[in-house]
């Protein structure tokens, strides 16, 4: 797990210096076939880590956000930048994300946050740390504005939140930070207590390192449903929290949330 780890921060450390270098100038930013947003960062990112895992583990595959390589039972899963509208903006929201996932499962995972510095990662069984030091979710149940939960919506989404928000909004104090990824990093070292996301297609590159370090550091991550879901695929939404406040929050969306599907 060690090497695994140590792999995942030089690459995460690697990929700060290139969101860093395109961050206050020309980044790029153009529109991808589904009208979401991509830069520079986001596909030289993708490219670094497809060449450091060709050199470091030739057997292992690669999910990225923007381009794919290989098939394996260890894949590595990434969002090179995740927040590309606030970053295509050149407001510091964005990060990065990696996981090694086995088998359908995150087994290291790690958050890097280039404009605070601030790494946090975790390995299965190991715990969860930011900078070297360990984290835990909070405890608290909603209450009002002592909680905040962070809920991301989109009108096309295939799992439609609106009245979730409003049934939700009357227990805790409701934001969308822009990235799910650091919302979720939130989650894990108590800042918030539960982040909501109604991601479907190719979203596990947004959830599977937030899987791992949030759960390390005692909080639950399942789907939209309350069930676990593998992270090499396809995911049915997440839901992040605390642990205290998740059969609340999943009896709140079970009854308000809208499916498109």
């Amino acid at each position: 797990m060690e090497k695994y780890l140590e792999f995942a921060k030089e690459v995460a450390r690697g990929a700060g210096e290139i969101t860093r270098k395109y961050f206050s100038g020309e980044n790029g930013a153009g529109y991808k076939y589904d009208q979401t947003i991509v830069t520079k960062a986001d596909t030289e990112i993708n490219t670094y880590l497809i060449s450091r895992v060709r050199e470091v583990f030739p057997t292992h595959a690669v999910d990225g956000e923007e381009e794919q390589f290989g098939s394996s039972e260890y894949i590595w899963v990434c969002d090179p930048v995740d927040g590309t509208a606030m970053y295509a903006r050149h407001i510091p929201v964005s990060v990065f994300s990696l996981a090694l996932v086995k088998d359908g499962k995150p087994i290291v995972g790690v958050i890097y946050d280039s404009f605070t510095d601030n790494m946090y990662c975790a390995t299965l069984g190991g715990g969860a740390f930011l900078n070297g030091e360990p984290i835990h979710v909070n405890a608290l149940p909603f209450s009002g504005m002592r909680t905040i939960v962070n809920l991301d919506m989109w009108p096309d989404a295939e799992y439609n939140l609106w009245e979730v928000y409003r049934e939700l909004g009357k227990k805790t104090y409701l934001v969308g930070l822009g990235s799910i990824i650091n919302a979720a990093a939130r989650v894990a070292n108590g800042d918030f207590t539960a982040a909501i996301y109604p991601g479907t297609k190719h979203k596990n590159c947004d959830i599977a390192a937030a899987k791992i370090i949030v759960e390390e550091a005692g909080g639950k991550v399942t789907d939209l449903f309350g069930c676990e879901q593998r992270y090499d695929g396809d995911i049915n939404g997440a839901l992040i929290t605390n642990g205290v406040v998740h059969a609340e929050a999943l009896e709140i969306i079970k009854e308000h949330m809208i499916s498109n599907k």
